[in-house]
């Protein structure tokens, strides 16, 4: 049996989630996450609209770990 692919745990990602009431027009509403992309880079992850048409939003963006390069000369 092949090994399954290694997949990123959800750990991996800063996720931010907020709602946003029906009275905001989807064009405000991409204008904004359109504005929250370029500037933090974030990305979006899922958007959820109910009956009552207001809109849950979640957008991530990846966490980058950065590891000290000093360790390499302790061996």
């Amino acid at each position: 049996m092949p090994p399954k692919p290694r997949q990123r745990p959800e750990s991996d990602y800063d996720v931010r989630r907020f709602s946003v009431g029906r009275e905001m027009s989807r064009n405000a509403l991409r204008q904004l996450l359109t504005e929250e992309a370029e500037r933090g880079g974030w990305e979006l992850h899922r958007l959820r609209r109910y009956r009552d048409g207001s809109r849950e939003i979640w957008v991530r963006r990846r966490i980058i770990r950065v590891r000290p390069t000093w360790e390499v000369f302790l061996d």
